[in-house]
């Protein structure tokens, strides 16, 4: 069989409140707005990083589909405060800095830089919606 040629273009992340997530990715996390629709809390925002125009993170409003049940819709929103909803893996060489750079701003830290057993150098933190981001040291 042969290999498909493919790429990963998008990943969604939820959002509770658009315009602190959109200060997160860009403002912290230096990531360029690609696009910005809707309006108030109803907001699509498709961000990625620089120079990388094939990748992007689109933050939407959670559970907005009409087919999601109030127990469903509850059970998204209790995930999301735990920060066991949703999480995305970034990659940098300068793991070190790009951790001062988020402890310094007004972002919450889950796991400092740590060598993982199974080989990765990362650390953790969560994004205004609670979403973990974690980082990935390129070696």
């Amino acid at each position: 069989m042969t290999a498909m040629d493919i790429s990963i273009h998008s990943t969604f992340l939820p959002h509770t409140d658009p315009e602190a997530s959109l200060a997160f990715y860009r403002d912290v996390l230096g990531f360029e707005v690609r696009n910005d629709v809707g309006g108030g809390t109803m907001r699509w925002i498709t961000v990625g990083p620089a120079g990388q125009p094939g990748t992007s993170i689109v933050l939407h409003p959670p559970v907005v589909d009409p087919g999601v049940t109030d127990d469903e819709r509850r059970v998204v929103n209790e995930m999301m405060a735990k920060g066991t909803y949703a999480m995305i893996v970034l990659a940098t060489k300068d793991l070190d800095g790009a951790f001062e750079r988020l402890q310094s701003g007004d972002v919450e830290i889950v796991q400092e830089p740590t060598e993982q057993p199974y080989g990765v150098r990362d650390f953790a933190v969560r994004d205004p919606a609670g979403n973990m981001v974690r980082v990935n040291e390129i070696r």
